[in-house]
């Protein structure tokens, strides 16, 4: 294969640019330009050219032409559009990918444009609450596992390339199949939205005037339905991309509900007993890593019920350069170990916050 010397982008937010930042440093004398399609450059463009991290900024479609690798980093429904417009003016040998989770619509869409012998799905399983090149970095990839799909007429030097990048971000390749990468993207992430949405519609629907249930629904129920709180625009649209797997997946979580009412129905304590432990072993077994669902750097602590305990607390963090994200009484505490929840930006923030709060005599519980 040709060597790789003039990157391009579609789409530069988070993904985008923690990747174009790893360019830099991986390969400083790359070529890194970013498609802008906006009336006027959008603040992340012009601060990622003054950073030094593109080199420029392109208006026109034709400047992919000499590109020789492309990320598409927008949305998988853009990301599908670009891809036919590439298709008639991209080399024949230009390596393209995107970053998308759902890869059956676009590996589709490449093979009707002619792309598939270039084309290779990526799939980083890493991001952040917190969007927009701003907030990109050179650890969001660390660790974190990144999928790739390639087709079935890409030739094996360009996944050796894509394998061999990843591998320099300091991430770790895994090449699956499109449609199986779909599958295991419904159950592990895809329908975990779609249950912890309908989970907390349903107390919004059961609770009563008093508004009982939201009051103390804190605890347990908030942690699990957390993920409800994502972008309702952009999961209408991996619902829609990903229909089939996901709906496969909802059909057998539907028939597992189904066996867990039955168990109660016929008081089968057996199945009941099952049911639960079959899922604490299987849980234990998932390794503590980076996944597809957003991690939660948080630690639980006990303090005394006075004045100013908080306060002490968050100054005592701010002192040492140690950044909240929020903190907060945790009034629900019937399956929870301390009184005071302290969530964190970032892993590193969440280290130091155990060790200085550890060493202030402070007791600090961490969620497993």
């Amino acid at each position: 294969m040709k060597e790789i010397k003039t990157i391009g982008f579609i789409g530069f937010g988070l993904i985008g640019g923690s990747i174009a930042r790893l360019l830099r440093v991986v390969s400083p004398d790359l070529s890194l330009f970013a498609y802008n399609y906006h009336n006027k450059p959008s603040q992340g463009l012009l601060a990622a050219r003054q950073d030094g991290v593109l080199d420029r900024i392109e208006t026109s479609f034709d400047a992919f032409a000499a590109a020789d690798l492309i990320f598409l980093c927008a949305p998988v429904s853009k990301n599908i559009d670009y891809l036919t417009k590439l298709s008639a003016i991209v080399s024949s040998d230009c390596i393209i990918t995107d970053v998308g989770s759902v890869k059956g619509s676009i590996h589709a869409a490449a093979a009707n444009c002619g792309l598939s012998h270039q084309f290779i799905g990526g799939h980083p399983m890493a991001g952040s609450e917190q969007t927009g090149y701003a907030n990109s970095s050179l650890e969001l990839l660390e660790n974190a596992y990144y999928i790739l799909t390639p087709c079935s007429d890409t030739p094996k030097q360009l996944v050796d390339y894509m394998s061999n990048l990843v591998e320099r971000f300091g991430a770790i390749p895994v090449i699956l199949d499109a449609a199986e990468h779909d599958n295991i993207t419904a159950a592990i992430s895809h329908v975990p939205h779609i249950i912890a949405a309908q989970l907390v519609n349903l107390v919004r629907t059961a609770d009563d005037g008093k508004e009982r249930m939201r009051m103390l629904a804190a605890g347990g129920f908030k942690d699990i339905t957390r993920i409800a709180s994502s972008s309702p625009s952009m999961w209408e649209s991996v619902c829609l991309e990903n229909a089939f797997s996901i709906k496969h997946t909802l059909e057998l979580y539907i028939r597992l509900l189904t066996d867990a009412s039955n168990a109660i129905s016929s008081g089968d304590a057996a199945s009941l007993h099952q049911i639960f432990e079959q899922a604490g072993n299987y849980r234990s077994s998932i390794p503590n890593g980076k996944g597809m669902l957003n991690r939660f750097f948080e630690v639980f602590i006990d303090i005394s019920d006075e004045a100013g305990a908080i306060a002490t607390i968050a100054t005592l963090l701010g002192a040492n350069g140690i950044s909240i994200k929020n903190i907060g009484i945790i009034h629900n505490r019937e399956f929870e170990q301390g009184v005071l929840r302290i969530e964190f930006y970032k892993e590193e923030a969440l280290s130091l916050g155990k060790r200085l709060l550890s060493s202030h005599n402070y007791t600090v519980y961490e969620r497993i």
